[in-house]
């Protein structure tokens, strides 16, 4: 009986999910497909159960399902718990378990760049992204965090749950030349008549700046801080990551990560650069 997977969202056409997993599935002889499913938020309950219903093997979740869906679950592992989200869900007979592999995908990415674990970081948010990345970082070993926020008391509260340090944003901009990588977490400033979620003038040259957003991918953030000097990591090697640990929930294999995130650059308009 072929296997079938999905991911649900609302909006979801944009979604390179189904080409990524499709694509690993026929290059690992997996008799499966995956599907994207539109799901407004009130619906989501008897989608969950649907899916369970059907048989799918196991499914995706994003925007903006991530939080609002654990009631509906069997269970929820220890990254999801932490994050209080889930990106990832796991058949396990008739149950569904979700998990979260968005900072660990975040982190496997992070360090093609070859970053030290003493760096200073500013990461800019506190958002579900931002608090996946948090607990990620920590437990991948980086113990220099500083979390900034529009809204100052979210940062404050996250870094407090993650044993790192919080900083207004007026703070940070002033005193951005003495962090060494910088981590945009939010989805300000996407357009280009939008100000950034925070300002670069104080960048120092050389200084890693990371954009999470894979589409584009070249956003407003990663453009200013090329004309500051710094070095850019776009959010491709994120979104490959992330999903390349929930296929291998699914299947038990790793995929080829290194040709996806070459293809999805490509696909995307991007030049791809062998790390």
């Amino acid at each position: 009986m072929k296997k079938w997977y999905a991911v649900i969202g609302d909006p979801i056409a944009h979604s390179l999910s189904p080409f990524m997993h499709d694509t690993w599935f026929q290059e690992n002889g997996i008799d499966a497909s995956f599907l994207p499913i539109h799901v407004e938020p009130s619906e989501l309950k008897e989608a969950c159960e649907s899916l369970q219903l059907l048989g799918a093997g196991g499914f995706n979740v994003t925007l903006p399902h991530k939080q609002a869906i654990i009631p509906f679950l069997d269970g929820i592992d220890e990254a999801a718990s932490e994050m209080n989200a889930v990106n990832t869900v796991v058949r396990n007979g008739k149950n569904f378990k979700g998990s979260n592999t968005d900072g660990d995908g975040f982190v496997q990415s992070l360090l093609t760049a070859d970053p030290r674990t003493d760096d200073k970081i500013l990461l800019v948010g506190a958002g579900g992204a931002a608090r996946g990345i948090a607990f990620a970082l920590d437990r991948a070993g980086f113990s220099d965090v500083t979390i900034t926020n529009r809204t100052f008391r979210r940062a404050e509260e996250l870094a407090e749950e993650t044993a790192s340090e919080s900083m207004t944003k007026s703070d940070a901009e002033q005193n951005l030349g003495g962090f060494d990588i910088i981590i945009q977490t939010t989805s300000v400033g996407l357009a280009e008549d939008e100000a950034l979620p925070i300002s670069l003038e104080n960048a120092k040259t050389g200084a890693l700046a990371v954009d999470i957003v894979y589409n584009p991918i070249d956003t407003p953030f990663l453009k200013k801080a090329e004309e500051k000097g710094c070095r850019t990591l776009n959010g491709v090697g994120m979104f490959v990551y992330q999903g390349a640990i929930g296929f291998e929930k699914w299947t038990g294999i790793k995929p080829d990560t290194e040709k996806m995130i070459k293809v999805i650059t490509e696909k995307l308009g991007g030049n791809y650069v062998n790390r």
